[in-house]
Parts: C-alpha cells; structure tokens; sequence
C-alpha cells in the first residue's frame, strides 16, 4: 500500500483528496497535517467523512511516507519543503501554484514536473515532484491543446469561463459569503488571471510559438462545484476536421471525452472527467470544456498523477459518477 501524507489538510481540495483516498485499493493515508485543527477528528472539519473514517488531524509529519500531497495556500508550499525535510524516496505532489512555471520547476534539489496528463503522461510516470495544475487552466488547456499540437493556434483566441464558489477556497471574503454569491454575477482578473502563464507554457511547448493573444475573462457563478468554459478562435477546416483532430489527440485520455452533444456542469461535477464539444459558426470553431474545480481541477487529478507516478492503471480509485439527478 502507497503510504500517503497530506499537508493543509482542512481545506476544500484537502477534503475531496481524504474522500477519495479513503476508497483507494492501493492507498492509505499515514498522516494529515493541520497546525490548527490538530487532535480532532478530521470528520469534524470534513463532516461528509461521519462514519468514513476515525482518522485524526495532526502536527507531525511522518518523512518516511511515499507520497506527500501539499494542498496549502499558494506560496506555503515553498516554506512547508523547507521547514520540513523528506526522504529522497518520497513523492511530492503539490496543488499549489508554487512550482507550476518552468522558472519555479527546480528547488531545493526537486525538480517538478507539470502534471497534466493529457498533456505529458510519460514524464508524469518518471517524475518524482508534480506540480498540479490550476482548475482553469486544467478546463482551458483541454480545450486547446489539441490545435496547438497541430500548429493551428494561428488566430487571436476568446475564452470565458464560470466557476463555483468552492474555487475561491474554504475561508471566507467579500465575494464568498452566500449573500453576496447567491443569485449573483460577477467577473473578476480580466485578461490577468494567475493561470494563463501554465496555459501559455504549454501550448507554447506544443505550438512551437504562441505569436497570438490569448484573452480569458474568468467568472463567479452562483454555484459551488464546476468550471465551464467556451473558447473560441479562428479555424480553416470543417467541424469533422476538428473533431478528428480532437478525439485523436484524447484517444488514450481515459478522463477526457469529446461529446458529440452539447455540454452541462451536472455531467462533470463529482467526477474526475472533462468533456469537450465542438461547434462550428462561419469560421469559427468553439469549444467547450466542462470540470469539477475540485477533482479534474485539483485533488482527482492529484490522485491521477498519483496512479502514473506509482505505475498504478490510471484510473485506479476514480470511477466516479455524477450526480446527475
């Protein structure tokens, strides 16, 4: 069994990665960290967990373990890896941001590897430090790296994108309390958000160059769980050339589906899936994305990496449905 320890233990991410750990036939969690909640129950934080587990919250950490996940506030993992020293034999998987851009890849003698496996399976299966990527830029980058993997990136690329309340994270701010979300519309880091430097990364890797603009205006939705995202860009072929290059690029993308029917949230949430579909206006294609923000976009594909790193089968502990009904 892969002896697991989790950092940040308290949080949302932390929450679905104990949930599904619980269920793992291959896994057991060895410690939960958390300064400020340790010796209680973690079902008291968590309280989905009542009756799942009598495991305990933490202040120790055990350097033995074979996996660390950090799912700390992004620029506390940094000072957690200093502050805490593990065996060269241990895994570290990181939900942070802190180690996502290739200029942050390397440190303190660990070099991370971008953990999209869509994206770079086979690096994932040799790495030893995964630096997980960010919810939005998990849904956008599905839904464009196909055409950068074509070199058809060429034109000036439009992307919304809604998420729900529990990407803004566990504690509490102006934009977070249920009064001001509920029945509530909002945009917020137009054009800037944080998680267009891990987009371009990659879509630069695979384009070649990225000589267009990429313009992303992220939204909050009236609603916890989920992303779904619409892009849009210039494209020279039929709808049937798209979906070819699609389905080809996701033939060996267990998690990922391109649908042939328009897409909802309700098909994603509570799964570690994408969904993309294809639409064709004039000269344009769209695409949409669909994910759970805290799966897909974090703890499920966490877990993922995990199965890939351990020479697991990928899928191993995430077959989940959605809560469809």
């Amino acid at each position: 069994m892969i002896q697991v320890g989790i950092a940040g233990s308290a949080g949302y991410t932390a929450g679905e990665l104990i949930r599904l750990l619980l269920q793992h036939p291959k896994a057991v969690i060895n410690f939960a960290y958390s300064t400020s909640n340790a010796g209680n129950l973690i079902s008291s934080v968590h309280d989905d967990l009542i009756g799942e587990t009598d495991l305990t919250f933490t202040n120790e950490v055990n350097p033995n373990v074979n996996v660390v996940f950090l799912c700390l506030g992004h620029g506390n993992s940094k000072k957690f890896l200093e502050e805490h020293t593990f065996a060269p034999h241990t895994k570290v998987i990181d939900l942070s941001n802190d180690f996502r851009l290739e200029k942050d890849a390397l440190f303190m003698g660990r070099d991370f590897v971008y953990g999209l496996p869509e994206f770079q399976k086979a690096a994932i299966k040799e790495a030893s430090n995964i630096a997980n990527p960010g919810c939005f830029a998990t849904a956008i980058q599905l839904a464009l790296l196909p055409l950068a993997k074509e070199k058809k990136l060429t034109h000036e690329v439009h992307i919304h994108a809604v998420t729900g309340s529990t990407g803004a994270g566990q504690s509490l701010s102006a934009t977070s309390h249920f009064t001001w979300r509920n029945n509530n519309f909002s945009y917020y880091k137009p054009f800037t958000h944080q998680h267009l430097g891990e987009i371009s990364e990659t879509l630069t890797s695979l384009q070649g160059t990225l000589d267009t603009a990429i313009n992303f205006m992220p939204y909050r939705g009236d609603f916890t769980r989920g992303i779904f995202v619409t892009a849009y860009t210039n494209f020279d072929g039929s709808l049937e050339d798209a979906k070819a290059i699609y389905k080809n690029y996701f033939k060996n993308a267990p998690f990922t589906t391109v649908s042939d029917t328009e897409l909802n949230l309700k098909q994603v949430v509570n799964t570690n899936k994408c969904l993309v579909h294809l639409h064709k206006h004039e000269n344009k294609l769209l695409i949409t994305s669909c994910i759970d923000n805290l799966l897909k976009g974090a703890s499920g594909q966490a877990i993922h990496n995990m199965n890939l790193m351990f020479g697991l089968e990928e899928t191993t502990g995430l077959h989940i449905k959605a809560s469809y009904f």
